[in-house]
């Protein structure tokens, strides 16, 4: 039997309320994990593509590594709910319109600069639409986080068809990442709840990463200086 990653029985168990047959489910399931994950392999191997070119012609690997994922069903659903469309096991076309972020790649670049570089360079290809920019990294958020967000379209071509399918593609330099994750984790042990000096001290860190991040650029460049 071939595994899938979303299982109609599974999904009908906990909404039972899809008015179609289990095969018209499953069938819709497959399809929607098929496209999102084939999106996000046409976008990880230009990433690779582009890094690979970048290193030859300046000698530098810009992209330290790259992440993927695909939301859980599950975790769709609820954020259908959140984003009030009506009904959304049965309105998967609308869902599937309408939240950006099902499938995601987050970039991760060796100095901030190259967030820059490496997002400009993928949006250079004709094939990639721009539907919308979020850059926490010239303005953070509150919580001291920094990113850059881009949500593309690519297209994903079938056996009878061709289908655009949105990605969000999070930049984030090696100390940016490691400042988000480790966030991340201490708000997950904690069930989502700092206390405000915890909140502060983790603000001043990211302050102090993000000056890590700028003085390990200027180095970067005096020494690639010297090399020439």
């Amino acid at each position: 039997m071939t595994y899938r990653y979303y299982s109609a029985d599974r999904v009908r168990d906990k909404m039972p309320q899809f008015k179609g047959t289990d095969e018209e489910l499953q069938s819709q399931l497959d399809k929607l994990d098929l496209l999102y994950r084939s999106a996000v392999k046409e976008l990880e191997t230009k990433l690779d593509i582009l890094s690979d070119d970048f290193g030859k012609k300046h000698s530098y690997m810009p992209i330290h590594h790259v992440k993927t994922r695909v939301k859980t069903f599950e975790s769709i659903m609820d954020k259908a709910e959140r984003y009030g469309i009506e009904d959304p096991i049965n309105n998967l076309d609308v869902v599937m319109k309408e939240i950006y972020d099902i499938a995601g790649i987050r970039v991760i670049t060796n100095y901030e600069e190259d967030i820059y570089s490496m997002s400009e360079l993928l949006l250079q290809h004709s094939d990639i639409e721009l539907i919308r920019v979020k850059d926490y990294c010239k303005n953070p958020k509150e919580s001291g986080y920094r990113s850059l967000h881009v949500v593309v379209a690519i297209p994903v071509f079938l056996v009878k068809s061709t289908e655009i399918v949105p990605v969000e593609i999070q930049f984030r330099s090696i100390a940016m990442d490691t400042w988000a994750s480790l966030e991340h984790e201490l708000r997950y042990k904690n069930r989502g709840e700092l206390s405000e000096d915890i909140q502060k001290q983790l603000k001043d860190c990211a302050t102090r990463l993000h000056e890590v991040d700028r003085s390990m650029s200027q180095i970067r460049h005096k020494v690639l200086s010297d090399d020439i």
